[in-house]
């Protein structure tokens, strides 16, 4: 977040947060496709990320509270990445610009799959997949029963001819 805020306008002081080109599409690949370190991020990335942008705004993120880092026990020169609560309450804001994004913008099937299954379950599913992704990032309890994350993934993989999970 930047050190100097224009206004106390919510919707300003969210748009210093999370309003650049980047910002919102690695929370994205965090949320979607459950990539924790930074070549997964980068790799995988659909949109192209250079690993310079990737960088500054992990560094960002975790900085604004909205990602937590920490190291992996498995390879002491990598990192984990994940969501903190203040990250995962940007679910129905993120369905939100998909289903605007499907309405107003020329998507692809099987990238608009995940936007349209999550405004059509509605609140009651964002708030499932918000207890999922607790569960992933937080180290909360999974919730029992069939996972939202599973639905959109296969809905993805049907769509895209890939196995399901792991994609933006």
């Amino acid at each position: 977040m930047t050190s100097t805020i224009r206004s106390g306008c919510p919707i300003n002081l969210t748009l210093e947060t999370i309003g650049d080109r980047w910002s919102l599409i690695v929370i994205r690949d965090l949320m979607f496709g459950n990539r924790r370190h930074f070549r997964e991020l980068l790799a995988a990335s659909e949109e192209g990320i250079a690993s310079n942008i990737l960088a500054d705004r992990l560094k960002r993120l975790v900085e604004a509270g909205l990602l937590s880092k920490a190291d992996d026990p498995s390879h002491k020169q990598k990192a984990i990445y994940s969501l903190t609560e203040k990250a995962i309450q940007l679910v129905p804001l993120i369905v939100q610009m998909g289903a605007w994004g499907r309405r107003h913008l020329p998507t692809t099937p099987e990238l608009a799959i995940r936007a349209q299954l999550l405004e059509e379950g509605g609140p009651e599913m964002w708030d499932a997949f918000m207890d999922e992704l607790r569960a992933v990032h937080l180290g909360a309890p999974m919730p029992s029963g069939p996972r939202v994350a599973d639905r959109l993934a296969a809905a993805y993989a049907a769509l895209s001819g890939e196995q399901a999970g792991g994609q933006p």
